[in-house]
This record gives structure tokens, sequence and C-alpha cells, in this order.
């Protein structure tokens, strides 16, 4: 049995080398199935410490136009939940792989088998942004006993009572929103960063990653520096995969770049 995704995921973040860990966003199954993988290999070639993989789901209330653009192209394509969770197995071989999936899917199967399927394919955690910490325990429960991290999100408008309630519970890493609104690249962060960062390690003991609007190396380089112990990136590089001819050769630079200014 390979190790709990907790375990993976702490050294992922304590081995980065880097400022902070890397955790670039792939959508599963964008362009297609094989592309996504490719695109996978890429980031970790590339730099990555650990890859989120998402799920392309019909209605995903987090995302921004060019993510939903490629869940939508992705379920076009023919891109399944099985299908995504055996990319996520492949890449798993090489990278620590972190789910991003929303809640429908994750009870239409059953918690307890949705869990068990990750866990069988070494994924190491998983993440649902429309499930508030009032509705997770059952979810927990199953990740726990699969030995699958549930990472939990906050926001810069998350009080400090529930910050402290989630960051309690939290399992892997918190993800913490540097804006408020859907993913997307943004010119610039708002302010006041290091004090979101600082709040939200106040209240708990595993890393705080920063994700939404990260889109070039020098904002980066600036989460990490006001303290993100990991760095999330996504449209930047969905986009550029949109883009490309050959979106794992396109994003390849990208990566090498973020990861460059991380060091």
């Amino acid at each position: 049995m390979s190790a709990p995704g907790t375990e993976v995921i702490a050294a992922a973040f304590a081995s980065s080398g880097k400022r902070a860990a890397l955790m670039p966003y792939l959508m599963g199954g964008f362009p297609t199935l094989e592309g996504s993988r490719a695109v996978g290999d890429a980031y970790a070639e590339a730099g990555a410490d650990l890859v989120e993989l998402g799920v392309p789901f019909s209605d995903p209330l987090a995302d921004g136009p060019v993510i939903h653009a490629a869940g939508t192209t992705a379920l076009a394509a023919g891109a399944t939940l099985h299908g995504v969770l055996e990319v996520g197995r492949a890449l798993a071989e090489t990278v620590p792989v972190v789910l991003m999936c929303y809640a429908n899917l994750i009870y239409a199967r059953g918690p307890e088998r949705f869990a068990a399927e990750l866990g069988e394919r070494g994924i190491s955690g998983l993440i649902v942004p429309d499930m508030p910490l009032e509705e997770a325990a059952q979810v927990r429960a199953a990740c726990d006993a699969a030995g699958v991290a549930l990472v939990p999100l906050v926001a810069p408008t998350t009080p400090d009572d529930r910050l402290a309630a989630i960051g309690a519970q939290a399992r892997g890493f918190i993800y913490t929103v540097a804006v408020t609104g859907t993913t997307g690249e943004r010119a610039a962060l708002d302010g006041g960063l290091a004090g979101i960062l600082e709040r939200t390690k106040a209240r708990t003991t595993v890393p705080v990653a920063l994700g939404f609007g990260i889109g070039t190396p020098e904002a980066a380089a600036g989460a990490a520096a006001a303290g993100a112990d990991g760095v999330i990136v996504g449209s930047r590089l969905v986009r550029a995969a949109a883009e490309g001819d050959d979106p794992a050769e396109a994003v390849r630079p990208l990566v090498a770049g973020f990861a460059a200014a991380l060091r």
C-alpha cells in the first residue's frame, strides 16, 4: 500500500527546494485524456512539486472562463470521472496528485467508494470547492480511511473562528483563496496577502498554499515572499495549453519559469 496522502503531501512541501512548493492545475481530459496526461508529465518534468488535477464538471461554480471552457471541451471529448482518475493514477507514479472535484460527483458515487478509488490509485488529496465545513464530516472520514487528505479552502473573508475550525480539521494543506471571485489570471493580486496568510497559518499545523489569480512568475514569487508555503497556478497554464499546437510543450517553459521564480 502506498504511503498515506498526508505524508506524501507533507514530504512534497518539505522537499521542494523552493521558497514555496509549486502546484500547477491540470484540467483532466483537456484537450483529451491522453493529452492531459502529457501536460501533467510536462508539469512534473519542468519543476512541479505537486499537481492539482481537476475533474471536468458541467456547473463549475468556482472556475473562471478559461478553466470552465477547458472543462466543457474535456466533457465534449468524452472525459469521464473514471478516465480522469486513471490519468491521476499515471501521474501519481512521478508526482503527488491532489484531485479537485465538485461535490455532486462524490455523492453520486458515495464518499466511501469515491475516496477508496482515489486511495487505490495513489492520489494523495482531494479538494472539494463547493463542500462547506458543516457538510464535510462524512467525506473527511471516508478520505481518512482511504489514506487521502481532504484539503479545505479558506477565503480572505473567512472569519477567525471559522478559520480556526477549518484549520483544526485540515489535512495535507489549506488552500487559501487569494481573491474573492472565481479562478482566473489577475493583473495584480489584492493587497494584504501577508495578513491573510499569517491569519491562516496561526490557526493550523499544515502548510498553507495560495491560489486564484496567480498568473505570472512575479506574482508567484510575491506569494512566497508574503509567506505562502505553496503556490497554485491554474488559468495561465490552461490557457497556454489551449492556445498551443502541442499543449504539453506549450506549458513546459511556463512551469519552468514559475519554478525558477520560487527558488
